[in-house]
């Protein structure tokens, strides 16, 4: 059995112990609690813990906790070789260019749209939709957004709390259009000291670019650390960022790491 949140909740009662989520046998591992209501101060006592909303159209609000937990180190980052070309392709061409936050509504409805393996619908539903651009107008949740001639073709949007970034979603409409936007999140928060970018769950893709598994227990003791930092105070993305990157390294990972692969992510 789990927890359930009333209706009328309005962010003031404590999410249960993260102990009390569902193990890795069970039908749903890392469901924690269900109900309640998406406000921002409900979704940010949640983040700050480690916990997320995770749900389809026609259920509940399901907020989960998951172990291990899906971590990108900025610092561990691996930018293949055939990525890095890409990226000094786009930082060199005309009419290419990275922006942030300039079409967030934009950046979660594309995430919205995508097709996952293995997912009938969408999780990111009409509701939480919602909340989460009142979210992102109180300043809290981001999008880094590719554009190539006035056009977004890529992207992702994620939670930013202290000095952690959440990941949520990316979306991607010409080849490696994510993946640059990723790579620029990563070269973002290596300048502003965020050293984790939380993935939620496994992927074989996040893998392949240097994510890794982290004890839920390690990944707590990280967020009490940093969530109670200041935030960056400027979000804007320039072409100097790029320098956070090794554009011009020797070093490649051609293979992706061997991983074990759960159900399709939220993230």
């Amino acid at each position: 059995m789990i927890d359930w949140l009333p209706d009328d909740d309005d962010g003031s009662l404590p999410f249960p112990p993260l102990e009390r989520a569902l193990g890795p046998d069970s039908e749903a591992p890392g469901l924690l609690c269900a109900g309640g209501r998406l406000t921002i101060a409900r979704l940010r006592q949640a983040y700050r813990r480690g916990i997320f909303p995770w749900y389809s159209r026609g259920e509940p609000i399901l907020w989960w906790c998951t172990a291990p937990r899906m971590v990108l180190k900025t610092a561990d980052f691996r930018l293949h070789r055939s990525l890095r070309k890409t990226i000094r392709r786009f930082g060199a061409t005309p009419g290419c260019e990275i922006r942030i936050d300039s079409a967030f509504d934009r950046v979660i409805a594309h995430c919205a749209g995508v097709l996952r393996e293995g997912q009938a619908g969408t999780w990111i539903v009409p509701e939480l939709m919602r909340a989460y651009r009142q979210w992102h107008a109180a300043g809290e949740v981001h999008s880094f957004e590719t554009w190539i001639d006035g056009e977004l073709v890529g992207g992702l949007y994620g939670v930013a709390i202290g000095r952690m970034f959440f990941g949520e979603s990316m979306f991607s409409h010409r080849s490696d259009a994510s993946k640059i936007a990723l790579a620029a999140l990563v070269a973002f928060c290596r300048r502003e000291g965020i050293d984790w970018i939380d993935c939620q769950q496994q992927t074989r893709h996040l893998a392949s670019m240097g994510a890794a598994p982290v004890a839920r227990e390690a990944f707590s003791a990280h967020l009490d650390r940093v969530t109670g930092l200041p935030s960056p105070r400027r979000w804007t993305y320039d072409a100097d960022l790029w320098r956070q990157l090794s554009l011009h390294g020797d070093q490649d990972a051609e293979t992706d790491p061997p991983t074990t692969r759960p159900p399709e992510p939220p993230a």
